[in-house]
């Protein structure tokens, strides 16, 4: 529906038709959405007074509060996991680009640091709304790519899945798409102090000494400068500089206790913990998803927000996208799709037998199907039963 606005209503998130009333003769080149809240200064600063908008095309629909669709008959959103516009296997292929240029970017920003330039924040707001797009379509896509690691790449892998598993979790909890945006970006850059740390301290397999533990510490700090340095500001920058804060005041740098810690800077830290146990690094294998929701859930509420913690296990799944799961049949497969209304029963794609230890027939499996007696039967590790999951997913799922 078309809905003529001021442009002091305007908010990230709607999409923008044309401009209906202005000041001078400023003009958009472009149809679109409007992506940051520096977008619509602009329009503001060139006398752009009113603007048509396209509330069916929006991500944010304005003057209305986003509708619970827990409810029954509740109407589908755009919040709604469920409620997807495009299907896995034509947004996996989007999603694969978004997540090598994130990667390609990571490492521009890196060589930049050491380099002693600043970054340049706008590239990482363009991937950040990427994301976010990409799983407004479909969720699966990105949060599959988070689980296809290279061991050899986590410092550039991992705050790129942070960035994906937060934009999912801001989503499921129906935030603002300007607050979505600010978090993906913040994510996105979240360890980028890590790179003025020595490679022997940051690679180091091994436990730290004491004194290498209070250099690593540092990251959230040299983070926090980095981003205030080239110009970022508000939640971006509190949850690179806080993501190790902890409820009981025993996170760091600062040692922020419970009540100074606020809902982002919470979320964040549960994501990065998350990411970072079921991370493949050289020096050590990933632990499967429901290890590590095991260990976050023992930590809580010590360290980590006990709602928080249920309601992101409850948004990726006890067996997210991505995971290698085996079937009661001896059947390998990927978990490709969810299935939100029984988490046990998602859709796989099964390519190997675990019995006879050979390939078969790649095949899409909806374990919730009556006529499907299969089921779920554990989580597994490629490497127990000698599998390249990287050479698989890129010539069975990209196409």
């Amino acid at each position: 529906m078309l809905k003529k606005i001021a442009v002091s209503e305007l908010a990230p998130g709607m999409y923008v038709n044309g401009v209906t009333k202005q000041q001078g003769t400023f003009k958009i080149k472009n149809q679109g959405l409007v992506r940051t809240k520096a977008a619509i200064e602009k329009l503001i600063k060139a006398g752009i007074l009113e603007v048509e908008i396209d509330t069916e095309k929006a991500l944010a629909k304005p003057e209305k509060k986003i509708k619970d669709t827990s409810k029954k008959n509740a109407a589908p959103s755009l919040y709604d996991p469920t409620a997807i516009t495009a299907e896995f296997n034509d947004e996996i292929n989007k999603a694969e680009k978004l997540y090598t240029e994130a990667k390609s970017l990571q490492h521009l920003a890196f060589e930049s640091i050491k380099a002693n330039r600043k970054i340049e924040i706008g590239p990482f707001e363009d991937v950040a709304q990427g994301f976010i797009d990409s799983i407004f379509r479909n969720q699966d896509a990105l949060a599959c790519m988070t689980r296809i690691r290279e061991k050899d790449a986590y410092l550039l892998e991992h705050s790129i899945n942070v960035s994906v598993l937060m934009t999912i979790f801001a989503k499921h909890l129906h935030l603002e798409p300007e607050v979505i945006h600010q978090l993906a970006t913040g994510a996105l850059l979240h360890d980028i102090g890590k790179i003025k740390i020595q490679d022997e301290v940051l690679n180091k397999p091994g436990k730290f000494t004491e004194d290498e533990f209070n250099l690593m510490k540092n990251h959230a700090l040299y983070s926090k400068e980095i981003l205030e340095e080239a110009g970022l500001s508000g939640l971006a920058v509190d949850i690179a500089a806080y993501h190790h804060e902890r409820l009981d005041g025993k996170g760091y740098p600062f040692a922020l206790s419970a009540d100074q810690i606020p809902q982002h800077v919470r979320m964040i830290a549960i994501v990065d913990v998350y990411d970072a146990l079921t991370a493949k690094r050289v020096y050590k294998d990933g632990m499967n998803p429901i290890q590590a929701f095991k260990i976050i859930k023992d930590d809580s509420p010590a360290s980590f927000d006990t709602e928080l913690v249920n309601q992101f296990i409850k948004c990726i799944g006890i067996y997210p996208i991505g995971t290698l799961v085996k079937l009661k049949s001896q059947k390998l497969g990927i978990v490709t799709r969810s299935n939100f209304q029984n988490p046990l029963q998602p859709w796989v794609k099964v390519f190997y037998n675990a019995k006879h230890q050979h390939h078969t027939e790649v095949k899409d499996l909806n374990l919730a199907d009556k006529y499907v007696e299969d089921e779920l039967e554990s989580a597994i590790k490629p490497e127990d039963f000698g599998i390249d999951l990287m050479k698989f997913f890129r010539n069975s799922i990209l196409h």
